[in-house]
């Protein structure tokens, strides 16, 4: 049995704030400061370049890949870790088009993060092969999963309302037709329970900054099933995902496996951070963890919609259908949300009328929930969030 009062204490949490907005940015682990300073000046400055063999940080991406793996239901040695997630999407789409070279379908859905669906337009710009692609709402997904359709692009929980897509069944359809799957964890890694393997997903990429608690610009990670990870051409061919990086040919040739999707130089002090969250991982499993959230997020909608008519759930109401957040409809939602956040209670705003709170067992408990629903229900109640200094947009939402 997972002790969250004991991961709690693992995280800092600023005092006086109620934090529900770990879907977005995790809080900094406790551990994280003196981690980097050690690698920092223990390892980079005394080391200087020879660290990148005596500290391991050459190994880090697959080592650290690999401890992700245990969250998201992967096989070990198919998870890598390097650049941002809009990488991992080009680099996992671009692979799988070239899969089925003769179809031109890019099925994705309006629920999508929209940075994947423009980096699917740029790649489709760029190959000027006639692709399309196709975007529909997120309940006709499976209906239009045909067999002109090359790639099935589908973030599992759609980052506005938090709908839980059925990755098995989508999976399975797509492969009945012909179609590879690429699939985006950015709001399921962490949050709810994942296997790859078991859905039998042939790509999936995600993001580390938000459930899994790595920091602001955290790198993101890439998985490629087995049965490609030898095949798949990387698009995007790094010098650290060349077979031989350190014999500096003029040519590229892909490394093995995972490695190949392996593109820049490691970010080390960012993963520095990360490695102390995912030792706070450790200390739990996605099923505790999911059980968790789901108590949370049903409390918190309980105490919402008896204190706050005006609020329309967007969420589904399911909690089995839904990921670790809940959504909102309020038409000056982000004056709420500003209001809020004034008052010690963070979450965050998603056009055009979305207010959104984040649910993550590892630092938050019921009380947290209660004390921040009856926040809302002040801010609601009295349209304290209608006022001049909530209305006025920041460039980050």
């Amino acid at each position: 049995m997972t002790d969250f009062a004991a991961t709690k204490a693992m995280f800092h949490l600023p005092e006086g704030v109620i934090y529900l907005d770990g879907n977005s940015l995790g809080p900094l682990p406790r551990a994280a400061p003196a981690r980097m300073d050690a690698v920092m000046r223990a390892e980079w400055g005394e080391m200087l370049i020879t660290g990148w063999n005596k500290a391991g940080w050459m190994a880090q991406p697959v080592e650290l890949g690999d401890r992700i793996a245990r969250l998201i239901g992967a096989e070990a040695g198919h998870v890598v870790l390097g650049d941002t997630l809009s990488i991992k999407v080009h680099q996992a789409l671009a692979s799988a088009l070239e899969m089925v070279p003769d179809r031109r379908v890019i099925l994705s859905d309006s629920g999508n993060f929209p940075s994947d669906l423009y980096m699917a337009e740029g790649l489709i710009g760029t190959l000027d092969k006639g692709l399309e692609l196709r975007v529909v709402a997120p309940e006709e997904v499976e209906a239009n999963i045909t067999e002109d359709v090359a790639v099935l692009m589908i973030t599992e929980v759609d980052y506005r309302t938090g709908r839980l897509h059925d990755m098995a069944r989508l999976t399975r359809k797509a492969h009945e037709v012909g179609a590879i799957t690429v699939w985006d964890l950015a709001h399921t890694a962490g949050a709810t329970v994942v296997d790859v393997a078991g859905a039998g997903a042939d790509f999936a990429v995600g993001c580390t900054y938000k459930y899994l608690n790595g920091g602001p610009g955290a790198p993101a990670f890439i998985y490629v099933a087995p049965r490609h990870a030898d095949t798949a051409r990387p698009a995007l061919s790094g010098w650290l995902g060349h077979d031989a990086p350190f014999a500096f040919e003029q040519s590229y040739r892909a490394g093995p496996g995972i490695e190949r999707m392996r593109v820049g130089t490691p970010p080390v002090l960012a993963m520095a951070a990360l490695e102390c969250a995912l030792d706070i991982w450790d200390m739990t499993t996605m099923a505790a963890v999911r059980a968790r959230s789901i108590d949370l997020t049903e409390l918190f909608i309980e105490k919402i919609e008896a204190a706050c008519p005006m609020l329309e759930l967007a969420s589904p109401r399911d909690p089995a259908a839904r990921g670790s957040q809940v959504s909102f409809r309020f038409a000056d939602g982000y004056a709420a949300i500003q209001a809020l956040v004034a008052r010690g209670v963070i979450g965050d705003f998603r056009a055009p009328d979305i207010m959104r709170f984040g649910f993550t067992p590892l630092y938050m408990d019921e009380s947290d929930v209660q004390a921040a629903a009856g926040i809302i229900a002040e801010v609601m109640q009295n349209r304290l969030w209608d006022a001049p200094e909530y209305q006025t947009r920041a460039r980050v939402t």
